[in-house]
């Protein structure tokens, strides 16, 4: 597995370190990187089951980011061992403007297991369109739930409990959409001003799509295609 990868330049370095600083407020985790034909694929975790009997909903993050070379990689990484190597290569880019930048893969981890479920690259069917303001409103009334049910110091255990309860509850409409999905979506910047998010389908998978980014949902493998 290649070491190290290249985006084409330092703006898209700082693009990338900012989705991680995101993702890493909700789930200070793994990020899965998939490189190959040019492209950085790269998914975080919002939500997903912690057990086989767990019937929380996988909840993915994804952004694309163009890469300088057609190396070819999937690696799971600590996101805080990546953003340091991310910082290191900032500082070292910083009087190259303009001119790609290599980032070290930290070491892979291997126990991760909502990594192991690759969601589908191709196939996916326009079903859909949910607007922002629907998806924000999902995303902060969860938020306020979640904080009231959860005193400081409560059990990991239950603190899973009362997320799964909240976010995957579904929206009003579409209603095959977990309010998940809106937590995620502004968690990871991907909402715009009077903007919709266009939904996708394939197989048990559901794609919330912005200019800003994918939400990826996967679900049980029924079709909601029209």
């Amino acid at each position: 597995m290649t070491a190290t990868f290249t985006l084409v330049d330092s703006l898209a370095l700082g693009d990338l370190q900012v989705f991680l600083g995101r993702a890493a407020r909700v789930d200070e985790g793994s990020v899965r990187l998939i490189g190959g034909a040019g492209v950085l694929a790269v998914y975080v975790s919002v939500l997903h089951p912690a057990g086989l009997l767990d019937q929380s909903p996988t909840v993915l993050g994804l952004r694309t980011f163009a890469l300088a070379s057609k190396d070819e990689f999937d690696a799971v990484v600590p996101v805080r061992s990546l953003l340091a190597r991310i910082e290191s290569a900032a500082e070292e880019s910083a009087d190259t403007v303009g001119e790609p930048v290599a980032v070290r893969l930290p070491m892979s981890v291997t126990t991760v297991t909502w990594a192991a479920i690759t969601p589908p690259r191709g196939g996916w069917v326009a079903i859909d369109s949910v607007p922002s303001a629907v998806l924000e409103e999902a995303a902060r009334a969860g938020i306020d739930e979640v904080a009231e049910a959860i005193p400081t110091g409560t059990g990991e255990a239950l603190v899973h409990k009362v997320r799964t309860e909240v976010w995957g509850r579904p929206l009003d409409e579409p209603d095959y959409i977990p309010a998940g999905a809106g937590f995620a979506a502004v968690s990871l910047g991907f909402l715009g001003d009077d903007e919709a998010a266009s939904i996708y389908e394939s197989g048990a998978w559901t794609r919330l799509t912005t200019k800003r980014g994918h939400v990826l949902v996967k679900r049980r493998a029924w079709s909601v295609a029209r």
